[in-house]
């Protein structure tokens, strides 16, 4: 009996390493697909652990380890931490100022749902939990996005760039703090990942990925939307003019959609049983932090500034990151319809990320403009993310450049990689002391 039970989980879990690597790397045999997730897992691991490294080890404040850890929850934190211990509760309407006692309906459930079961499964403290279901979730982001690079067959030296690129980015430490960044991008790249895979059993994982994204912001809602992008650049937009062929066409992708969609529409329906409002996020935040949604704002050319930010200002900081990234995604957009440099491989699946980032700055730049940009910064770290993965997809199609231009490109990301680290730490050395950065 206890060798055909032996037999039965030796098979399971040979199964489920087959269909993981089959799925992530179709087209090559199973012992080289297990490497390269293992050799995948293993490098997100060491770029999480160099983060916590640099914000624990060398930035936080003086004392133990523990409290030198903990002090990565900070400002938001708390009210994950508050959502966790006490569960959400509001008045209606909601308090018109920050109380987290009073009214906490201001943040999506699913972050503080995946710290609870660590909470209380481990019985471990709340801040705790959060902080390492945030860097689990960092552990899964950067994995993800070297299953990328192993799939479209991006060159060892283009993936160090991107690496460094995204690491470098000022923000990128939320990444490893108890905020919501992490899980969403882990998710959002989860999601786009297995909705690609060519088995079809990998649709059950892309539905998963894409219920967590849309449970974790509201901007997961439009991310959902990836499939049907995709699905249009393959087949073209003509299809538009017949609706019912297009929904024939489409319907899986359309499925897809609507099922990733489900995360947050489970947390309107809970919102509506308990309040008699759906919309119960939405009023929270207009009544506590002032967000009024304002979906012009993107073409107000007063919202744009070009000034340097003092270091000591991180509103300014927020406002040029709002500039910058508009004009990465213009930069973007123009290297995919220039004749000369335009490349049709892998496009469905660049405007599909390219999509995504899109709705991420829109999204954030209609609901910050009313509070001057303020959080930008943080919440353009998930465009600058994607743009980076989209455009390693974009530049893999091209033959190895001569040596100038390679030393070039390796001395511009080297330039800013210093620059974005030293910002990074700066805005570290601050937010680990209780200082608001973004």
């Amino acid at each position: 009996m206890r060798s055909e039970i032996a037999s039965a989980e030796s098979f399971s879990s040979c199964n489920l390493e087959r269909f993981l690597v089959s799925s992530a790397f179709p087209g090559y045999d199973v012992m080289t697909r297990s490497r390269l997730l293992l050799w995948s897992l293993a490098a997100g691991l060491l770029l999480t652990v160099v983060q916590l490294a640099m914000a624990v080890g060398l930035l936080a404040p003086e004392g133990t380890l523990s409290d030198r850890y903990s002090t990565l929850i900070q400002h938001d934190s708390y009210w994950f931490m508050n959502i966790v211990d006490r569960g959400y509760q509001t008045i209606v309407p909601p308090i018109d100022h920050k109380v987290m006692e009073v009214s906490n309906v201001a943040f999506f459930p699913a972050y503080p749902a995946i710290a609870a079961l660590f909470r209380y499964g481990f019985h471990i403290d709340t801040d705790t939990a959060l902080l390492i279901s945030a860097q689990l979730a960092a552990w899964g982001f950067w994995s993800y996005f070297f299953l990328f690079c192993k799939r479209w067959d991006v060159s060892p030296a283009l993936q160090i760039c991107g690496a460094l690129l995204i690491l470098a980015h000022p923000a990128a430490f939320f990444l490893v703090a108890g905020y919501s960044e992490s899980l969403f991008l882990m998710a959002l790249l989860g999601f786009i990942y297995w909705s690609t895979a060519e088995a079809s059993s990998a649709k059950i994982l892309a539905a998963a990925h894409g219920i967590l994204m849309s449970a974790t912001r509201i901007v997961g809602i439009v991310c959902a939307a990836f499939p049907v992008v995709c699905s249009l650049f393959q087949t073209g937009w003509r299809g538009l003019i017949e609706p019912r062929r297009w929904l024939r066409e489409h319907r899986s992708a359309i499925g897809m959609t609507l099922v990733a969609g489900c995360g947050a529409m489970g947390f309107f329906v809970y919102s509506q049983l308990c309040w008699g409002h759906w919309d119960i996020y939405m009023l929270t935040q207009a009544a506590g932090w002032g967000i009024i949604p304002d979906y012009l704002a993107v073409f107000k050319p007063s919202n744009y500034r070009w000034l340097v930010p003092g270091l000591d200002n991180p509103t300014e900081a927020s406002q040029l990151s709002m500039t910058l990234g508009a004009v990465v995604l213009v930069g973007i957009a123009l290297c995919e319809l220039l004749p000369s440099i335009r490349r049709r491989a892998g496009l469905p699946v660049r405007a599909g990320i390219y999509f995504c980032a899109a709705a991420i700055y829109y999204l954030s730049v209609s609901g910050v403009a009313c509070v001057n940009m303020e959080s930008m910064l943080r919440y353009e770290f998930a465009v600058h993310a994607l743009i980076v993965l989209a455009f390693l997809n974009f530049l893999r199609q091209f033959r190895t450049p001569p040596m100038v231009v390679r030393a070039f490109g390796i001395g511009a990301v080297a330039l800013f990689t210093a620059a974005g680290l030293c910002v990074q730490g700066w805005y570290v050395w601050n937010f680990t002391r209780g200082n608001w950065v973004a």
